[in-house]
């Protein structure tokens, strides 16, 4: 007689991703990055340290201030990594819409207080005393996680112009549109450029896409040239005249020129001594050219390009769809932003203050950052909690589901 093999449906309330889950990397890729990320940091405290140390004896009396608080960052951005790498990291897919939320509503408050004039200037940072950190950090996490959520959720009609496209876009603007009313116009380009590649990879059609963009880039160069200070530094950095050219830019070439082929050595750097300013953040990678050199610029260059590899390996075995956008979003979103501050150190694009991640002073900066490369390693490692679950659930086939 012949047999019929019956296969048993999941069962009901099991989650798809642990049920896709059996498919997923092996972990390879997330050690590296977890080593990676520690050489990025431990390069941090060495150059902040000694970049800042002069500012730090100017404005407090302490040439270990900045060392001290970027070390402790450092042990809390690794304590991070390690706890959110051991989680579910499906529980962010969960919170994604509360955490979109939450950061639209503290941008939106950010802008009241200026329009009270309880902020004045840019308004960026929450907070009081040394406990601040900026919002459009969380708004670009939630913007990766609720759009990874969103792709994976509309795949079957992912092409829709209405259902899917229009609530994409219309989440993204509003966002976009907080941060760069801050004003922080550099850092809403890189949350706009991160959600349109999203939507990009996850299959919106690209008629869509350019279409939005051409009518987005006209805005965004009117919005741009809006301020004095932001067409100043467009005005010098397209100036062929080194006597136009910004007094950072000059001061962040003497220094790259100053370190050669192996740099001027540890602690050795002139620029820092207080003639570039945020040498200990948004131009950390000149006083890197200038210590150690071309060859200790390429390494850190190195550094970010196996981040990158990691991120897309990673993404690439991840288990499920909603894990392959969210490692794809902050992979990109760490990868730009690196590129972002050393292009413009080496000014190959206008100033603008975007920091080094894992390199560049500033604490919240580094754990929102930690917070992504934790939730990548919690990716890489999901087949091996899913295979354990597997390991204890019964089999009903091996129990002679075959008749």
């Amino acid at each position: 007689m012949n047999t019929v093999e019956v296969t048993q449906a999941p069962a009901v309330g099991t989650p798809e991703p642990l049920r896709q889950a059996r498919g997923g990397g092996d972990g390879v890729a997330g050690k590296l990055l977890l080593l990676i990320v520690a050489l990025l940091m431990c390069i941090g405290i060495i150059v902040v340290y000694s970049s800042g140390a002069g500012w730090a004896e100017e404005k407090f009396s302490d040439p270990q201030y900045f060392l001290w608080r970027q070390l402790t960052f450092a042990a809390a951005g690794m304590l991070l990594i390690v706890g959110v790498g051991a989680v579910d990291y499906h529980i962010f897919m969960k919170i994604s819409k509360i955490l979109l939320f939450i950061s639209m509503g503290l941008l939106a408050a950010l802008l009241m207080l200026k329009l009270l004039h309880v902020i004045h200037g840019a308004a960026r940072w929450l907070g009081f005393g040394p406990f601040k950190f900026q919002a459009s950090d969380l708004a670009k996490y939630a913007i990766i996680f609720h759009f990874s959520r969103l792709i994976s959720e509309k795949q079957e009609y992912i092409k829709d112009l209405h259902d899917s496209y229009s609530p994409l876009l219309l989440l993204l603007m509003t966002v976009v549109a907080l941060v760069a009313l801050e004003p922080n116009f550099s850092t809403a380009s890189l949350i706009a450029l991160i959600g349109f590649i999203l939507m990009f990879i996850g299959g919106i059609r690209i008629k869509y896409l350019l279409a939005t963009a051409s009518m987005l880039i006209p805005i965004a160069a009117v919005f741009a040239i809006a301020a004095p200070y932001r067409v100043y530094r467009l005005a010098t950095f397209f100036s062929s005249d080194p006597k136009q050219m910004s007094y950072q830019v000059i001061q962040a070439l003497i220094g790259l020129g100053n370190g050669g082929m192996v740099g001027l050595g540890v602690g050795n750097s002139k620029q820092r001594e207080l003639y570039l300013p945020l040498s200990y953040n948004d131009f950390v990678f000149v006083v890197i050219g200038e210590e150690y050199g071309f060859i200790g610029a390429l390494v850190v260059l190195t550094l970010f390009a196996g981040f990158f590899i990691c991120g897309i390996v990673i993404s690439k075995h991840a288990p499920d769809i909603f894990g392959r956008y969210v490692a794809i979003g902050i992979t990109i979103a760490i990868s730009l932003f690196a590129f972002v501050n050393i292009a413009v150190a080496s000014h190959l694009l206008p100033t603008t203050g975007v920091a080094l991640p894992f390199i560049s002073y500033g604490g919240t900066a580094l754990l929102f950052n930690s917070l992504g490369v934790g939730i990548l390693v919690s990716i890489s490692r999901y087949k091996k909690r899913a295979e354990a679950i597997a390991v204890a659930t019964p089999n009903p086939e091996a129990e002679g589901g075959a008749l």
